[in-house]
């Protein structure tokens, strides 16, 4: 088979393998609206949708260092895509085709899962083998282009939305199925390279023994719980709780969500040597509770839209600094602790829109109240980064 030689398309095909999962954890939440209307689902079972997604995507992580370098990069990342891409077209085919649609669903949402769960893992490792100069410039943009993603979703979704009516999303959803398709093909031609290693090979149950590590994989669940809490369910949260259309929910909600985490992670990324990570972690959780509980308290739309849009400055850290601090406190640790940060980001990404949708649905559909009782999450985290600062004084 013909075989492009240069790196740099390896490093494209992972960019647009980010933005594949971004397609896959975002398009379906700005649908969850039109499935209860359509389908006849309450909240909890439109929360279990994302409750799946991220379950089986933490299954994923589980599993595939077992079996990912038997089978080998290259196949794991293209079946990546083509189970995303039929999990993506399941979603427009399968509940016009099964009896019962909310099933149809639930297929769908597990296929994709199943593809975004071996993105994760799988796009990180290949753009760090890659014989780039400037290894951390490359993480840093190839992480961005997740958030990059999720306005790209939001943007042409919203877009088609208002040209073609909301009712002809399964077409919307066969398009953005071409996209993991696309990149299918081009993951079959790209070069992918050997990650060399010089790391200590440390189990797992040691580092569990470590409490300090403990408490970084604690703040590591909350991280991905503020963020998903928010995410998930920001574009029904504009709609129904803040009685705006849905062109302009999903514009100011998970788009300038989706802008402004990017711009935070952009913004470190360029000034980390004078930033330090500590404190702005700490500011970013102050932010954090501060926008739920703008979103949960404010009485108007106006600052309920601002508190979702800041809300993503506030999260963008979280992610990429809680790894950064766990690489700096264990640096030869390696992989095997990346795996289990990866395992507790997904349980905060399934624990945190969870937790909104349950509650909501328990005070019978108040979404405010169910965003509200998710600021649990980055109260933790706060107490986490101090509790964090104490141990390294």
């Amino acid at each position: 088979m013909y075989r492009l030689k240069k790196y740099e398309h390896t490093i494209y095909a992972s960019y647009i393998g980010y933005i594949t999962q971004a397609v896959v954890n975002n398009f379906a939440p700005l649908l969850f609206l039109t499935f209860a209307k359509d389908y006849g689902l309450t909240l909890d079972k439109i929360t279990f949708i994302t409750t799946i997604n991220f379950a089986v995507q933490l299954i994923v992580d589980l599993l595939s260092s077992k079996f990912a370098d038997k089978i080998g990069t290259r196949v794991c990342i293209v079946s990546a895509h083509i189970f995303s891409a039929i999990g993506l077209a399941g979603m427009a085919v399968l509940p016009e085709l099964l009896p019962d649609a909310y099933t149809g669903l639930i297929i769908s949402t597990v296929m994709y899962a199943i593809g975004g769960g071996l993105i994760e893992v799988l796009i990180s490792p290949i753009v760090e083998a890659c014989p780039t100069e400037k290894k951390e410039a490359a993480m840093s943009l190839l992480h961005s282009f997740y958030c990059w993603g999720h306005m790209g979703v939001v943007l042409l979704s919203t877009a088609f939305f208002r040209i073609f009516g909301v009712g002809n999303w399964h077409i919307l959803a066969i398009i953005w199925a071409a996209v993991p398709v696309f990149n299918a093909v081009y993951f079959m031609l790209v070069p992918l390279y050997e990650l060399s290693s010089g790391e200590e090979s440390v189990p797992v149950r040691s580092m569990l023994r470590q409490p300090l590590f403990i408490l970084i994989l604690v703040i590591m669940i909350c991280a991905g719980a503020s963020e998903q809490a928010v995410s998930q369910w920001t574009s029904a949260f504009a709609e129904s709780a803040l009685n705006v259309s849905k062109t302009v929910g999903d514009l100011a909600g998970p788009c300038c969500f989706a802008l402004f985490m990017g711009l935070s992670r952009a913004l470190y990324g360029k000034y980390s040597d004078k930033l330090p990570l500590n404190r702005f972690m700490l500011f970013s959780a102050v932010l954090c509770i501060c926008c739920y509980l703008m979103i949960s308290l404010s009485p108007g739309s106006v600052w309920g839209l601002v508190g979702c849009g800041v809300c993503g400055f506030s999260v963008g850290i979280f992610w990429p600094g809680t790894f950064s601090a766990a690489a700096k406190e264990f640096p030869r640790w390696g992989t095997s602790m990346y795996a289990l940060m990866a395992l507790a980001g997904d349980i905060g990404c399934s624990a945190g829109p969870t937790v909104a949708g349950l509650t909501a649905n328990a005070v019978g559909g108040n979404l405010k109240a169910g965003i509200g009782a998710a600021i649990i999450f980055p109260v933790v985290i706060l107490i986490g980064i101090v509790l964090l600062g104490r141990k390294r004084g």
